[in-house]
């Protein structure tokens, strides 16, 4: 007998189907796909279980790493048992408490703090095999006592500061400056990212949200080398609505164009709002489509497998 609950079930799986079908039969067979590898975000797993089951479902949908965050979040021993057994890297680490402890406070306590949270996830990141930590630098909150000048020199400070443990480590600094309104114009992000002028300070750079300002590839053809990694999400046209990657205001034609000349190989993780298998599912069939399937796990350095590394 089927009920309407069993009818609404199976419309809905039918559905879900015929849509990742259809994003796979629309995806692209650019050139630049071969050499990018896909990731999420660790809070995006919304499913009950273990630190090893989430793993498991990252690995068998297709993803080729994750990324977690740093003070706090899952714990990292386990995490990094996690991904060795399953077999898939944790490439990156999200600073957790870069928006309200901020390197451009004008309180000298507060930057402190800054400082010694930085430092944690950069140990993090070595401790479980991550290569990167991103980091918003600062906020821009008023004229008088963290205006645009005061979040360019204090981070820079800051980061400064960093650069020997980054070395050390062998985990870079990977900026992104979305919403926090600094560096909006991308001659200006090249510009802050040249002043600090170290291999080991890139940029993590947000596809989606920089369609704020400008179209994405302009940015990625201004920012060049200095691109180390890439978030991916897209945006309802003139608005910070989120859309479904790949529906929304973002060229990704153009992006892939942009991500060929300048020579990007490296990782793109998706940073939108996620779920269960299915909608994860989704999630990497809609990334595949904008920006090309990769040919599977690199075989050169991961988990920064990138040319733009100097």
């Amino acid at each position: 007998m089927i009920t309407r609950r069993t009818f609404v079930k199976t419309t809905c799986a039918t559905a879900f189907v015929s849509t990742i079908a259809q994003l796979d039969a629309n995806e692209p067979n650019a050139e630049i796909g071969r050499h990018i590898y896909k990731s999420l975000k660790w809070n995006m797993i919304k499913i009950d279980g273990t630190v090893l089951d989430k793993f498991r479902l990252v690995k068998d949908l297709g993803y080729d790493g994750i990324e977690l965050d740093s003070p706090d979040g899952v714990d990292k021993a386990e995490a990094m048992g996690a991904s060795e057994q399953v077999g898939l890297p944790i490439e990156g680490i999200v600073n957790a408490t870069h928006w309200q402890i901020r390197h451009s406070d004008a309180d000298d306590s507060v930057r402190a703090q800054a400082l010694k949270n930085m430092q944690t996830a950069m140990r993090d990141a070595h401790t479980v095999g991550a290569d990167s930590v991103l980091l918003v630098p600062g906020k821009v909150t008023d004229s008088e006592h963290e205006n645009h000048d005061h979040v360019w020199k204090r981070s820079i400070a800051d980061i400064r500061r960093l650069i020997p443990l980054a070395e050390e480590l062998n985990v870079r600094i990977l900026i992104e400056n979305v919403g926090n309104g600094f560096c909006i114009e991308p001659k200006l992000f090249a510009e802050y990212i040249d002043e600090i002028n170290s291999p080991w300070v890139g940029v993590h750079f947000d596809i989606g949200n920089h369609v704020l300002y400008s179209q994405p590839a302009e940015w990625i053809r201004v920012l060049g080398t200095r691109l180390r990694k890439l978030d991916v999400k897209d945006r309802v046209k003139g608005s910070r609505e989120m859309a479904p990657i790949g529906d929304g205001a973002v060229d990704w034609a153009d992006v892939r164009k942009a991500l060929t000349e300048v020579g990007y190989r490296g990782w793109a993780a998706a940073e939108v709002p996620g779920g269960d298998r299915e909608r994860l599912a989704e999630v990497l069939a809609r990334m595949n489509r904008v920006l090309g399937r990769s040919d599977g796990m690199p075989t050169d350095d991961l988990p920064g497998a990138t040319t733009n590394i100097g």
